[in-house]
């Protein structure tokens, strides 16, 4: 069955080609990890696990490559502030390969959690220096890259066309470019490849042009390019990479062998936090635990996700959470049902069987419907002769969901109530107001009704006070 993907490189929806029948090549941009990795973030995450476990359903085999960038993402996109892991290793008194070590874990600890699968490759950019080394020397041995006393710059104006992804066009956006950053920079869109550290720089390399440290976006091609080749098949990525990341990814591999590492490029939207912006000002960044914390399966989430396209904007709100939470319910519930079910299928049901089986493949492979997918797959739960081949086929198409379907519900004896969640919203808003009375009013009331709100780095904990024998 044919298989369509809205390809950001091209604007449009295209069918898949790939270029080995044999083996369907991804590469997908991995976390920096100098904090912790956000409910948006995951969102990214599960969209690219849905896209390989859907390639599987359909027969391929997968080589998924992740990056881990733990140096060389700086603070701006304009090539200055703070590497974010020497920033980070500031903030908490550590090194920076302890904050590496420690929010690499984290991050992986969410994927588990949320029943991603992990890539065949995953590479760390620390352990890729003299490979990136030797790409900037080629680039700059094929003349796209210029040195100056602060770093190893790409020279865009060498391209026969920069901005192909984004659609940016350089000569409007001159008059408003940032060429304060670098004086020295050709243009000011040159973005760069090796930067010179300072004498007191912590994270540093010995390279031709002295000590210093890699680019962003240099490793990212660097990486795709060693394991994958000069061209892949699918680039995957969060919305807000395109600008910036991926057009720089695209500019040096065209500088490197003339050609565009990827044939397909596909893109995540942003997760809103009740209708605007995820902003650790407004206090409304949530992780994963704090899901979790509030007594959900964290594969509601993974679920919530289905309800939007992943190239839509997703609303999150603890409402919608809460009703995704009783659907995951119902789905295990019918699931059971059926496994247990007596009945026999006829010639028809086992017609609208096939109907069901085709529609949700066909959903799946038109750029990933999730939301018609789903359609079908509640279609089937609801159906009302009881079967194990209904269940049988359930269970197939959770190797696309990775919702656990199969999971019996149990009675969790810390289920919190949706009357406590509320209490603890109100006085997290209290807190963020700083009406301390109002805060120790809810927090009591909380403690009456049998829960204990502790305040960590980590989060909001609710924990039920348990009683002594």
């Amino acid at each position: 069955m044919d298989i369509y993907f809205t390809n950001t490189l091209t604007k449009k929806k295209e069918k898949f080609i790939p270029i080995n029948q044999n083996e369907i090549t991804i590469y997908s941009c991995g976390p920096t990890v100098y904090k912790d990795a956000t409910i948006g973030n995951m969102r990214t995450n599960i969209f690219q696990d849905v896209l390989r476990r859907m390639l599987e359903y359909n027969g391929y085999k997968v080589k998924q490559v992740m990056n881990i960038t733990d140096v060389g993402h700086l603070v701006s996109d304009g090539d200055e502030g703070e590497d974010k892991m020497i920033k980070s290793a500031k903030e908490e008194h550590k090194t920076p390969e302890e904050i590496a070590e420690h929010y690499t874990k984290l991050f992986f600890e969410d994927l588990k959690a949320l029943n991603i699968q992990l890539p065949e490759v995953i590479c760390k950019a620390t352990e890729y220096i003299p490979d990136m080394i030797e790409y900037v020397k080629k680039l700059i041995e094929n003349g796209y890259a210029y040195e100056t006393s602060t770093a190893i710059y790409f020279n865009v104006a060498k391209l026969d066309k920069y901005g192909i992804l984004s659609g940016i066009n350089l000569e409007d956006q001159k008059a408003g470019a940032r060429v304060e950053i670098d004086s020295e920079k050709i243009n000011p869109y040159d973005f760069a490849l090796w930067i010179k550290a300072p004498k007191n720089h912590i994270m540093k390399w010995n390279s031709p042009w002295g000590e210093g440290y890699p680019g962003w976006h240099i490793e990212c091609s660097t990486m795709s390019k060693k394991h994958l080749g000069e061209q892949f098949d699918i680039h995957t990525g969060g919305i807000d990479l395109i600008p910036t990341h991926h057009e720089n990814e695209i500019a040096q591999s065209k500088g490197f062998d003339g050609k565009i590492p990827a044939n397909y490029w596909l893109h995540g939207e942003y997760l809103l936090i009740n209708g605007g912006k995820m902003s650790k000002s407004l206090g409304n960044v949530y992780l994963l635990r704090d899901i979790i914390n509030k007594g959900y399966d964290p594969l509601v989430y993974r679920l919530f996700c289905y309800t939007c396209n992943y190239r839509n904007k997703l609303n999150f709100t603890w409402e919608g959470i809460e009703s995704t939470s009783k659907s995951l319910e119902r789905l295990r519930n019918a699931y059971q049902t059926h496994l247990k079910g007596t009945e026999e299928l006829n010639d028809k049901d086992i017609k609208k069987l096939k109907e069901l089986e085709n529609d949700f493949n066909k959903a799946i492979n038109d750029d990933m419907n999730m939301p018609l997918a789903m359609s079908y797959v509640w279609e089937l739960a609801r159906y009302e002769k009881k079967s194990p081949k209904i269940a049988e086929l359930l269970q197939k198409f959770d190797k696309v969901l990775a919702i656990k379907i199969d999971k019996e519900n149990k009675e969790e004896k810390n289920k919190i109530s949706k009357e406590i969640i509320d209490l603890v919203e109100q006085r997290k808003k209290a807190r963020e107001e700083k009406n301390w009375q109002e805060s120790d009013r809810i927090r009591d009331l909380i403690k009456e009704k049998g829960y204990e709100v502790k305040d960590t780095k980590e989060g909001t904990e609710i924990n039920k006070i348990l009683k002594e024998e």
